[in-house]
């Protein structure tokens, strides 16, 4: 099976789901129509340019060619929903945790370069935090989170208040990159 580089990694396991539902839709007709709602939410938060391109992996269109404009985000979540048509080997594990080592780093960059006043990144970050809520548990303690350490807060005990000690390390990794960013 391909590895991946670990930021690309990250964005597949974060969008596992999304990405499993739009292989499923593109083989059954019931599985198609329980994606339609998910597309309709996304679409209505702000994902049309992703929601348009994954209609028309579902409509049967395959081409390369679908990649051309999107964002990085959005072009590890097509390249892998088509990866796996072609091989379901490819697909994200979703009983796979996200590795905290792997996504402190890019988050902490997002969130330095949102901080900064990159209006990209302060998008991305905003879709990411939504989609974290959604979730539940750790992941939408962390989506809770975001705009506080957007704006400078780095109490770890704060910040960490309820969460398993997974959801801990997570925060405290994102908060020694966001210290290393900082820095520089």
């Amino acid at each position: 099976m391909r590895t991946f580089p670990e930021q690309e990694q990250q964005i597949r396991q974060v969008h596992g789901q999304l990405i499993h539902q739009v292989v499923a839709a593109c083989q059954t007709a019931e599985a198609r129509a329980a994606l339609e709602p998910l597309l309709q939410h996304a679409n209505d938060n702000g994902w049309q340019q992703l929601v348009g391109v994954i209609r028309k992996i579902v409509d049967g269109n395959r081409s390369e060619a679908l990649l051309n404009g999107l964002d990085e985000e959005d072009s590890v979540i097509i390249r892998s929903i088509l990866m796996g048509l072609q091989n379901p080997a490819t697909l994200p594990d979703l009983n796979e945790e996200p590795d905290a080592s792997l996504a402190a780093p890019g988050l902490a960059s997002i969130i330095h370069a949102a901080g900064r006043g990159d209006a990209k990144a302060l998008q991305i970050l905003a879709g990411m935090a939504e989609q974290m809520t959604r979730v539940g548990g750790d992941m939408a303690r962390l989506g809770g989170i975001m705009r506080r350490l957007l704006n400078g807060e780095r109490d770890a005990d704060t910040l960490c208040k309820s969460m398993d000690p997974s959801g801990r390390q997570l925060v405290i990794n994102l908060l020694e990159e966001l210290n290393k960013l900082a820095e520089h």
